[in-house]
């Protein structure tokens, strides 16, 4: 694949930070290779000295105490590389490699081969790639509806965004056809041609319909995307929350050609407040992102990144995969509560889907639109949703939706709130 035709002039701009290059080669070389030989009076890093804090302890809900001792939290204090810590980086490449057996890792000859970076939360990184692939006034394809955050990114970026409609379960490959239909495959070879170069979704627990895509639709999609030469951005937070297994394999498993750009998100599993992430994708477009991160963040937290390296490497991969498993099924009883209620309250004043995964449920009241009624009405009556048309291209359009989110609420906290939703509707 020819990367530079997705990339944006200002992403292509944006050259290596020399100090940034020299630092980390160093600091790399003092982590992995521990060699107390090097000397440096370039980079301008702090005395450690100065730093106030000398070790840190972890105490896990297991009882199990982790500690940092005081070289690893001298390391976490300390300016690290961008792309991530390298034990860190080994690690979450190897979970990649264990979980999606990427066709393109190690790929020799390949113009794509697979590269990682650990970001500040997956949305800054998703943040980021946006913004080194969409011009200004772009067309991208976005599935619709969409989570909230995406659309703040793309619609100052470009003001024609493509929705394409998603159902139960996912995106609907017919709805990408004919979002895609103004143009043939062919024009994807021509200079100038206005098609759309960016696919946006996610596949697992949607936010906010909680679908999750087959495998027969991810391979038709994915077919798709090479005939019109798509990079797929596979936003997938909640891939570990899937209530069924074995897990539908993702698109990044499937990626013989290097296309797809995958972001992954630790504050569904571990810690929302650590803020990690980490991107996957082909190494000439995740080069653009770290650059973009060499000029802003730097990169994510050292010393979040030490305390997850930490906690990940005393549970192993097996570890972490029990720990997920364990989310997921806390997730699923409270789905599987809160449908049963939405069943004794909403019945005949509302109609839903049932959540493949992740944390959230779409609710479609019997009303032609839902914000006034969520934003005012059962505000006053203290209950929180979140009105369907945060999640729609155009918001201003009515849309009778709702999100409702039982990731936080005990079953008491929901049977009270959807009672409450059923006396408001039933006023009128």
């Amino acid at each position: 694949m020819a990367y530079t035709r997705f990339l944006t002039e200002r992403s292509l701009k944006r050259k290596d930070n020399y100090m940034r290059r020299m630092s980390e080669k160093v600091l790399n070389a003092s982590i992995v290779q521990e060699n107390p030989s090097i000397i440096t009076m370039a980079g301008g890093m702090p005395n450690p000295q100065t730093f106030p804090i000398q070790e840190v302890s972890l105490k896990l809900k297991n009882g199990k105490r982790i500690d940092l001792d005081e070289k690893a939290t001298r390391i976490a204090l300390q300016y690290s590389g961008t792309k991530g810590l390298p034990p860190l980086v080994n690690m979450l490449t190897e979970l990649q490699c264990r979980i999606h057996n990427p066709p393109t890792y190690k790929a020799e000859g390949h113009p794509g081969p697979l590269d990682l970076i650990v970001t500040s939360g997956s949305q800054d990184g998703l943040c980021k790639v946006f913004e080194s692939m969409v011009n200004p006034d772009d067309k991208v394809l976005v599935e619709h509806p969409t989570y909230s955050g995406t659309l703040a990114i793309v619609k100052p970026l470009t003001s024609k965004a493509i929705p394409v409609e998603s159902d139960i379960d996912g995106l609907n490959p017919a709805s990408l056809r004919q979002a895609l239909s103004p143009w043939s495959p062919s024009d994807a070879k021509r200079p100038g041609s206005d098609i759309p170069k960016v696919l946006y979704l996610v596949p697992n627990g949607g936010n906010p319909t909680g679908a999750g895509l087959t495998l027969d639709r991810k391979k038709e999609i994915y077919k798709i995307a090479q005939d019109y030469n798509l990079i797929i951005m596979e936003d997938d937070p909640y891939f570990y929350l899937q209530f069924t297994k074995p897990y539908v394999p993702s698109f990044l498993s499937m990626d013989t050609d290097g296309r797809v750009v995958r972001f992954d998100s630790f504050s569904k599993l571990v810690s929302s407040g650590m803020r990690l992430g980490f991107v996957t994708g082909p190494k000439p477009l995740l080069e653009r992102l770290e650059l973009h991160m060499q000029c802003s963040v730097m990169h994510a937290s050292g010393l979040s990144q030490m305390a997850l390296y930490k906690v990940l490497e005393d549970w192993g991969i097996e570890g972490f995969l029990k720990h997920a498993e364990t989310t997921a099924e806390l997730y699923k009883t409270k789905r599987d509560q809160c449908l049963a209620i939405m069943e004794k309250h909403l019945k005949g004043l509302a109609e839903w889907t049932i959540p493949s995964g992740g944390m959230f449920v779409w609710v479609k009241l019997h009303v032609e639109d839902s914000h006034k009624l969520i934003t005012v009405r059962a505000r006053e009556k203290g209950v929180l949703f979140v009105p369907g048309s945060v999640f729609m291209m155009d918001s201003s359009k009515p849309s009778p939706y709702i999100r409702a989110s039982y990731s936080n609420c005990t079953e008491e906290q929901m049977d009270t709130a959807f009672q409450r939703l059923a006396e408001i509707l039933q006023e009128g």
